[in-house]
């Protein structure tokens, strides 16, 4: 493309952006001008209501935007791109309205038209309803007070100031050649953000978080306006950038995922499992963003990524001031989010056509030019730590450079929307569909037209529909190419599950002993004669790994020997680390901040809940002289590091336990610094010490299947649910008398790329907001990563089981206490609240799954000593288990340093409740735990008939042995347990009852124990 055509895209894609003003909900149907002559007056003839017959289109407008930026007026080529790009935007996106057809009067006799009917028209500043796009489910702001006082004009008034304010940031109209791609990428990135430029800061009138959500559509209000203008300006790039005016739609994923984490020895090797697979994601999209922009990729949604902004402050050069209240500008430490797996390993892209193979292949060379980069930066830094020669050392290299040729493994697809031809190309209707269904035959059985193509939904869109009671005809307009977005993308899935099927490996020659971590590869090495060498022999003459081994233990443990891909995981949280600081420093002579990396230890995990509570407990002279050593500083779960901060007095001394006793037990003194060390210890929090630890690990369940809209996850709504209430009983009332009207309204609704925004928009709130204050603000635990839908955290055992249900939760955007809560009271405050699919928290509302998306969860408690990757296959056997016995479920592993271990699997919810009641039950003063024991002695096959939990004798025995164990207000709880014990036991198949009942109890009376919940035995 040349430079004149380059820009022609990026002034085509900001025309795009500005032909629906972003507060067209708040002044539809209540200003006069309509929402067209608002803020984007100039492109009212964008919805086809003016024939378009010169060759440029004046600015003829008041609205200062666009006479900034188009002052020459826009050409007619660029107006009929983006009318197109919109017709095809709404089209996909929003589902038909049946429409009247009425007959009026005309100089050349009657002439019929279509027209919208009143109960059909939302005056949203009246009735302002958002709608779930998962669920249906309704979020009614009128509750809290509506938005109907709201002055149009100074709504209209906010809206040019923030966008007229970020024009002056750029420098807009200073100079006679624009910049239009970075004039694009901030109204793209910052366009929802009014506190950007300050244009939000009165009290009157202030839109707040509300101009974040307001809807494209006030009749279908399931997708903001924002949503809406990055699909226009996606189909309008790729209209442009391609000489025939064709687009397509690419599909792309990196792979492969799950054995690339899973190969890890701790927990910083999961971290940088997950945060480098991200990393890569984001590399494989990059050109796509810098060709097209960011709005080109449906999902996963880019926009507030924290790596995104880093490229579009560093490399597309947006003013640094834009960036100053983003969270990853501030943070100093492995908090920041840029440490957060953000990306998924594929994404969904509109493009041009005829460019389409040679985007993808770039997306596969960069994303293997960056990790081939990495890969010498890392053979680099071995080399140094061990004290080798750069210049002269080769072996490495070309190992590093062989084993990495071929990963990621990358696959994609490519459909064009030329399948699907227009009879009547200038109104874009009149479908021919013979090409693309042709296509998707193949990849379909059965009879009939494939996939979408046969769906009633499709063919109702076809066809007139019957005559109302007053004998209208009612119809639906017709349709454009954008309504099968659905079908184009189910074949784009198809022909890539069908390109992975068929993949083929290359073969590499490895030779002698293999990576310690995965046996497959020959290990770095600086001499390929070592890699015959056994273990006895590298220890003795000494390696490449060795010598890394004793100067940098956190880069190889010893004996350890790794392969190209484990080497760069194991050095990845260094090298980001420093390329944060980098970050954060913005210098321009390569300065670099320091950013501190905390790897949280299993002992100080353990102890973190115990430490908690003993934070003001007085520290004797002779203690605080052994404490009082800077080595004992160790990281620390960030609640309880904010509570010693607070605290003051001796709790600096106390946090320094953890390091003491590690310090302790490394000693070489045969045990006697250890020892000691645990009786001051123990003397000091007057019991004995935790030496337990829990570590989650949560993945949504049939992500995939919720991404293509399948019905059986739950996910996928009604095009009548889509509709705003009002529409809704209008709809209803029009459907009693025409069936095929309430047919349409009955089918469920297809695949919109709005529906994948809104997924993507979701996991990244969860991920990157919602799960590290669980986790680290409201429990004392430790995120080590949250990407998505996936999460693994390390906690204290006393708080495992309520952060696991809390984070079930708000997954969902459901807690069953929240329902009640009026939104209109959580201005200011910080608690985090789940209700309808929504989560607010920090002054944010935040769209989540919504109450049919579930996850499964696997948990495990071990010994703080036990070796960790012996833990971690515990771990993932557990989430396994709870994938395997239904999903929507958790899955509880505890390993005794004894021996024998206990299993759990239960659904969420009331289980989760009644086990933590149980435990905090045992735990109270007055409990003895013995109260499970005796339970156990008759609470067998021999003892009790199948029939006991109908028949009332297990509640019977059950109260009994626990009101016998329990004294003073204890008491009052043992006939509720008991009857929910046995309401649970009846919600499981007869003939596991008893055993189940057992496994319950032993893992309560476990979790019960003094260490763990700071109650008395």
């Amino acid at each position: 493309m040349t430079v004149a055509d380059i820009d022609t895209l990026w002034q085509t894609k900001l025309a795009a952006r500005l032909h629906d003003p972003a507060e067209k909900a708040l002044v539809l149907l209540r200003d006069p001008a309509g929402h067209e002559n608002g803020t984007s007056r100039a492109l009212t003839r964008l919805l086809g209501f003016h024939e378009i017959t010169s060759e440029s289109i004046d600015s003829d407008n008041d609205e200062a935007l666009t006479r900034t930026l188009f002052k020459k007026g826009i050409p007619a080529d660029m107006y009929r791109h983006v009318q197109r790009a919109d017709w095809w935007a709404a089209a996909a996106d929003r589902p038909q309205f049946p429409m009247d057809e009425i007959t009026v009067p005309s100089k050349n006799g009657e002439e019929r038209t279509l027209a919208v009917s009143s109960w059909a028209q939302v005056r949203w500043s009246n009735e302002p309803v958002l709608i779930h796009p998962l669920t249906g489910e309704q979020f009614d702001l009128g509750k809290s007070g509506g938005l109907s006082a709201t002055a149009i004009e100074a709504v209209k008034e906010r809206s040019s100031s923030h966008f007229s304010e970020l024009l002056v940031r750029l420098g807009a109209g200073k100079k006679e050649e624009q910049d239009w791609r970075k004039l694009l990428l901030a109204f793209w990135r910052f366009g929802p953000e009014l506190g950007v430029t300050d244009a939000d800061l009165q009290d009157n009138d202030r839109l707040g978080n509300l101009w974040e959500i307001l809807p494209a559509d006030t009749r279908l209000p399931d997708h903001s306006i924002w949503d809406h203008l990055d699909l226009t300006s996606a189909f309008a790039g790729a209209f442009a950038a391609d000489p025939e005016g064709e687009v397509a739609l690419l599909s792309l994923s990196i792979g492969p995922v799950q054995p690339f984490i899973a190969a890890a020895r701790t927990t910083s090797d999961l971290w940088a499992g997950s945060h480098l697979l991200s990393r890569l994601s984001w590399e494989v999209m990059r050109p796509v963003c810098e060709q097209l922009g960011p709005d080109a990729i449906l999902f996963p949604r880019l926009r507030g990524i924290p790596q995104v902004d880093v490229w579009l402050r560093n490399q597309m050069e947006l003013p640094d001031e834009l960036f100053a209240g983003c969270g990853w500008t501030q943070g100093s430490t492995d908090s920041n989010p840029l440490f957060s797996a953000a990306l998924p390993n594929r994404f969904v892209a509109v493009v041009p056509a005829s460019q389409a193979a040679a985007i993808a292949a770039e997306a596969e060379s960069s994303v293997r030019r960056w990790l081939q980069e990495l890969g010498a930066q890392t053979v680099d830094r071995l080399l140094e730590e061990a004290g080798l020669d750069i210049e002269t050392v080769t072996t490495p290299y070309e190992q590093m450079k062989e084993q990495l040729k071929s990963f990621p493994e990358v696959h994609w697809a490519v459909v064009p929307f030329s399948l699907i031809r227009c009879r009547d190309e200038q109104k874009q209707r009149d479908l021919d569909i013979s090409q693309l269904s042709t296509a998707m035959r193949p990849f379909f059985n059965g009879e009939g037209e494939p996939g979408f193509l046969d769906t009633p939904a499709w063919k109702l869109l076809q066809q007139e529909l019957e005559l109302d009671e007053n004998g209208r005809k009612s119809v639906f307009f017709a349709p454009n190419p954008g309504v099968l977005y659905p079908a184009v993308f189910d074949l784009a899935e198809r022909v890539m599950a069908a390109a992975k099927a068929s993949r083929t490996f290359d073969q590499t020659r490895q030779e002698g002993w293999r990576c310690s971590l995965t046996g497959e590869n020959e290990w770095l090495t600086t001499d390929r004669e070592q890699l015959h060498w056994n273990q006895n022999y590298r220890r003795q003459k000494g390696t490449l790994w060795t010598k890394v081994a004793a100067k940098k233990p956190s880069w190889a443990k010893k004996g350890e020997h790794l392969s190209a891909l484990p080497a760069i995981k194991r050095l990845w949280p260094t090298l980001f680390a420093e390329e944060v600081g980098r970050v954060l420093a913005a210098g321009e002579h390569g300065e670099r901040a320091h950013v501190g990396r905390f790897v949280v230890s299993t002992h100080t995990m353990a102890l973190a809940h115990q430490l908690a509570q003993r934070l003001d407990v007085e520290v004797h002279d002779e203690l605080k002289a052994r404490l009082d050593k800077p080595d004992y500083r160790v990281a620390l779960p960030r609640k309880l590091a904010q509570a010693i901060r607070k605290a003051g007095g001796n709790a600096d001394l106390i946090a320094r336990l953890p390091g003491y006793l590690e310090a302790a037990r490394d000693a070489d003194d045969s045990g006697v610094a250890f020892d000691e060390a645990q009786r001051d210890i123990r003397t000091l929090l007057e019991g004995k010490v935790e030496t337990y630890y829990g570590l989650l690990m949560m993945d949504g369940d049939r992500m995939g299947a919720i991404l293509s809209g399948d019905e059986e996850t739950g996910t996928a709504i009604t095009y009548q649910q889509s509709f705003h209430p009002k529409v809704q009983t209008g709809f209803t009332k029009r459907a009693a008398n025409q069936p095929l009207i309430k047919q349409y309204g009955d089918q469920q609704r297809a695949i919109t790329p709005n529906r994948h925004l809104a997924i993507s928009g979701a996991l990244n709130d969860f991920s990157q907001t919602v799960v590290r204050h669980v986790v680290e603000e409201e429990h004392l635990g430790r995120l080590i990563y949250a990407g998505g839908d996936d999460v693994l955290a390390m906690l204290p055992v006393t708080d495992l089981l309520s952060s696991m249900q809390r984070l079930r939760h708000a997954y969902s955007g459901t807690v069953p206490e929240d329902e009640k809560v009026d939104w209109g009271e959580l201005r200011g405050r910080k608690k985090l609240v789940c209700k309808s699919g929504f989560a607010w928290l920090g002054g944010r509302l935040m769209r989540m799954m919504g109450k049919n998306a579930t996850a499964s969860c696997g948990a495990i408690i071990a010994h703080h000593q036990a070796p960790l990757s012996a833990v971690l296959r515990e771990l993932r056997s557990a989430e396994a288990r709870a994938k395997n016995e239904g999903r929507d479920r958790f899955s509880l592993t505890i390993i005794k340093r004894s021996g024998g271990a206990l299993h759990l699997t239960e659904k969420w919810g009331e289980p989760v409740s009644l086990l933590i009641s149980l435990r905090d039950f045992l735990a109270m003063e007055g409990v003895s735990r013995r109260a499970v024991y005796h339970t156990l002695e008759w609470l067998n096959d021999n003892e009790l008939p199948a029939s006991a939990f109908d028949t009332g004798m297990v509640h019977t025995l059950l109260s009994y042995q626990l009101d016998r164990q329990a004294r003073g207000e204890a008491r009052q709880q043992v006939p509720e347990l008991a009857e929910q014990l046995v309401k649970l036991a009846q919600s499981w198949p007869e003939d596991k009852r008893i055993d189940k009942l057992r496994n319950f109890l032993c893992v309560a009376e476990f979790l019960a124990r003094e260490t763990r919940t700071g109650g008395e035995q």
